[in-house]
């Protein structure tokens, strides 16, 4: 069998092209935070996790064009290394503090922090319990750690609970949920999970990615929004949707983020995070602190497009937060949906088996603070207007 046999046989993509109605890689001639312009063509965006609207925010643009000068272009090594800045040990300690945490330690991606922190802390002889529509991220670290995984139905506690009893186990035990699921919208019932974590003596880890700047009373995540901050053992967060960025970082107790700085492979091999992102970072938390109104606006927006979403006759799922899914359940039509909208000015995301479960295909749309009244009514015209078409409504 040739190695190569399987891209050979891969058609699915060039299925959707010849329909004309392929959604992914398409490029971007320019953006401002709630539009895009596509071959010369303005699009209102709701397809970003620009939560906050920062990344063409004049404080966070300053900043980072500073750094570079100061700093230059990257740091060209590991932080294990000569990779670590002052500006790099800064952002560390904001984000402990933000977080409630003893410290915190940033990775280059999103997707390295999750690997770093599951695949560092969990082995062999260990469990992992996810929820199964948790990101990929964690499932793909959760495989690399060698431990053993056991997935739960999505939120149900009374599962959880069911499989944590059923492997009663003294072995090192992890339970792993996004703060807020990222294709659902929802939130994780962290209170529940806490409880049983401490009752079965399990760690308790909480991706943010979705959260921070968007739950708690600051902004500062799902453990903040449900006060606890000092039960949940880990929080990961990352930097490339409120903080209008890339990267990402772990906050914990002292002793875990000692381990994690000496032993996870995803720090110690890689290139530490630019200059010029740890100054849009640590600008961006500054403002996520210091304009609540912004938190404000985005959930006043989410609120409203929920319910005008649902009033058109659209399902949203169990959506709770400003990302709402619009269900479809058929692949092809929910590329020509895509593609009607986007022909009409509005660019939303596809989202399709396997990264949702089968016949549950949908239109992911998230909302940014920077989004006006006339953006979001043209949205909704659009969506009603598409959705009588395609007899989705």
């Amino acid at each position: 069998m040739n190695l190569f046999d399987k891209c050979y046989n891969f058609t699915r993509a060039d299925e959707v092209k010849a329909a004309g109605c392929y959604p992914y890689f398409v490029p971007i001639e320019w953006s401002n935070d709630t539009e895009v312009i596509v071959n010369g063509e303005r699009k209102i965006m709701i397809g970003s996790n620009n939560y906050l609207g920062l990344t063409h925010h004049p404080k966070v643009l300053e900043a980072a064009n500073e750094a570079m000068k100061k700093y230059g272009s990257g740091c060209t090594r590991s932080r294990f290394l000569n990779g670590t800045l002052d500006i790099h040990i800064k952002l560390e300690e904001e984000l402990a503090d933000f977080m409630g945490k003893e410290a915190a330690l940033i990775f280059s991606t999103g997707y390295q922090t999750n690997l770093g922190i599951i695949t560092t802390l969990a082995g062999k002889e260990d469990i992992i319990f996810t929820d199964k529509l948790n990101h990929a991220s964690i499932h793909d670290a959760s495989v690399y750690s060698s431990a053993k995984i056991v997935r739960f139905r999505h939120n149900d506690i009374a599962d959880l609970v069911r499989v944590i009893k059923y492997e009663n186990s003294e072995n090192g035990k992890l339970i792993v949920v996004d703060g807020v699921f990222s294709m659902e919208g929802d939130i994780a019932r962290a209170p529940e999970i806490n409880k049983a974590a401490k009752k079965y003596n399990t760690k308790f880890m909480i991706d943010d990615a979705h959260s921070i700047g968007v739950l708690g009373e600051n902004g500062n995540g799902t453990a903040a929004h449900f006060g606890l901050q000092n039960e949940v053992d880990i929080i990961m967060g990352t930097f490339s949707k409120s903080f209008a960025c890339i990267g990402g970082f772990v906050a914990s107790e002292h002793s875990v983020i000692n381990y994690l700085k000496h032993f996870a492979r995803t720090l110690i091999f890689s290139a530490s995070l630019p200059p010029s992102a740890v100054a849009t970072v640590r600008t961006a938390l500054q403002i996520i602190k210091s304009e609540p109104e912004r938190r404000e606006q985005l959930w006043r927006i989410a609120r409203k497009m929920k319910t005008e979403l649902e009033n058109i006759g659209f399902d949203t799922g169990v959506s709770e937060t400003p990302i709402i899914p619009i269900i479809i359940g058929d692949d092809m039509k929910t590329f020509i949906f895509w593609k009607e909208l986007f022909d009409k000015g509005v660019y939303s995301n596809p989202v399709v088996s396997p990264a949702v479960p089968p016949k549950s295909s949908r239109l992911r749309t998230s909302y940014i603070a920077t989004h006006t009244d006339e953006q979001l009514d043209f949205v909704l015209d659009k969506f009603e207007k598409v959705g009588k078409k395609l007899g989705v409504i």
